[in-house]
């Protein structure tokens, strides 16, 4: 599979690229755990079918120390013991942004007071701004059909090898 356009070598999108780029700064020293992030990023992409996304997310939250059977576990989470608290009302916010379209309402209420009794306002606009933001990353690959698996978590650059070889 082979992207659909080289979107980050018009001066359109790299001018978006930079902004998005500097928007995932503001996460990393944000006041949610970076752990508690990638779990996120990780569901999201899972359900917006951006593998990617699923790529890297799985691939920067094993090179940050996160347990892999862990990270397996996410698609199943509400069944998993692996989460704590806070994580799953994360995760409960992040499924639901990521299928606003089957609730007109958006996120349900019982969803955003597990939010709210785990996380403070600062750490709410957080959240709701990393589901808006992997929203967009998301669709951007999978609208460019972004083929997964050549990801490196080290120099976080995707190299994308011959299939063929």
């Amino acid at each position: 599979m082979e992207p659909r356009l080289a979107f980050t070598e018009t001066e359109f999108a790299k001018h978006y690229y930079k902004n998005m780029l500097a928007n995932e700064k503001l996460f990393h020293t944000g006041p949610v755990p970076h752990a508690t992030m990638e779990l996120l990023k990780l569901r999201v992409s899972q359900i917006n079918g951006c593998g990617y996304c699923v790529d890297m997310h799985y691939k920067d939250a094993v090179h940050a120390g996160e347990d892999p059977e862990r990270l397996n576990l996410v698609t199943v989470w509400r069944e998993a013991p692996a989460f704590t608290e806070p994580e799953r009302a994360a995760l409960a916010l992040a499924e639901e942004s990521a299928r606003i379209a089957d609730n007109p309402h958006g996120v349900s209420d019982e969803t955003w007071s597990l939010v709210r009794k785990h996380y403070d306002d600062e750490q709410i606009a957080a959240l709701v701004a990393m589901c808006a933001q992997i929203n967009a990353w998301n669709r951007i690959n999978v609208i460019l059909r972004s083929p997964a698996g050549f990801y490196d978590p080290v120099t976080k650059t995707a190299r994308h090898k011959n299939l063929e070889q």
